[in-house]
């Protein structure tokens, strides 16, 4: 089980202050490298946890989140409105409400225009814009039940220049970053802020396999992207929205 020894997180709704124990926070792509740090660290706080991907959750996953008043959904494709809505509306039954959604789904592709697949550009709008937008859109009417909250979505650093091979990755982020914007002016007189991260390359198994030449020390960890993303949910951040922050590490 994951608990204790984080400082606890309290967020205060409409006048309402909730304790850490009270938070609901959903993680999408909470399977993976970086949703999975993401879940611990709300973990430690003593947050009640929605854990939602695409794929199904690892044996160690069902372990440490299986119990504890945790929720796990895997098969859930957060790119399509109804399965989205189920898959919200199952949280908010379950917990009373949603206070904090993360929005780290999506994917990468490495793929010049030339001698490319014009699908990898769609495949990349759904995996990384269209389902950040679908889950906060369907997080919403839960949120704003509880007298507001926290939405942080994941962009990427490369989003702001689209180097050789990564056009429809650059784009898809880039549009994750707008929406944040758009979404934050309009919830920013409903106490619910919209934040984004930039990463740099963030030291996962998978990018260390790809670049095995490169210095691991200088790209941020998951643990140190996932500390932002507390604090982005956080009392103390009330007055930060529609913000996008890098967070690169020394890459």
């Amino acid at each position: 089980m994951v608990n204790g020894g984080a400082t606890a997180l309290t967020l205060t709704s409409a006048g309402r202050s909730m304790s850490a124990v009270d938070n609901v926070v959903v993680i999408t792509g909470a399977f993976g490298a970086l949703g999975s740090a993401v879940a611990r660290a709300f973990g430690q706080t003593g947050a009640k946890l929605a854990l939602v991907d695409v794929a199904q959750p690892s044996a160690e996953l069902q372990r440490d989140f299986g119990g504890a008043g945790h929720m796990l959904l895997g098969g859930a494709d957060l790119a399509d409105v109804d399965a989205a809505r189920k898959a919200m509306a199952a949280i908010a039954m379950r917990f009373g409400g949603i206070d904090v959604l993360v929005n780290v789904a999506g994917g990468f592709r490495w793929e010049k225009i030339e001698d490319g697949d014009i699908d990898t550009w769609d495949s990349l709008y759904s995996m990384n814009l269209r389902s950040a937008v679908v889950a906060s859109k369907c997080a919403l009417p839960a949120m704003l039940e509880r007298g507001g909250g926290r939405i942080v979505n994941i962009g990427a650093g490369a989003a702001g220049k689209a180097t050789l091979g990564m056009g429809a990755y650059a784009a898809s982020k880039a549009g994750v970053q707008r929406f944040t914007e758009a979404l934050a002016e309009e919830l920013k007189d409903r106490n619910i802020t919209v934040n984004a991260i930039l990463p740099g390359i963030i030291d996962t198994p998978r990018n260390r396999l790809d670049m095995p030449k490169a210095d691991f020390t200088r790209w941020v960890s998951p643990e140190a992207i996932a500390g932002v993303i507390l604090f982005l949910a956080s009392a103390e951040a009330a007055p930060v929205t529609g913000a996008a922050i890098p967070v690169f590490g020394r890459g």
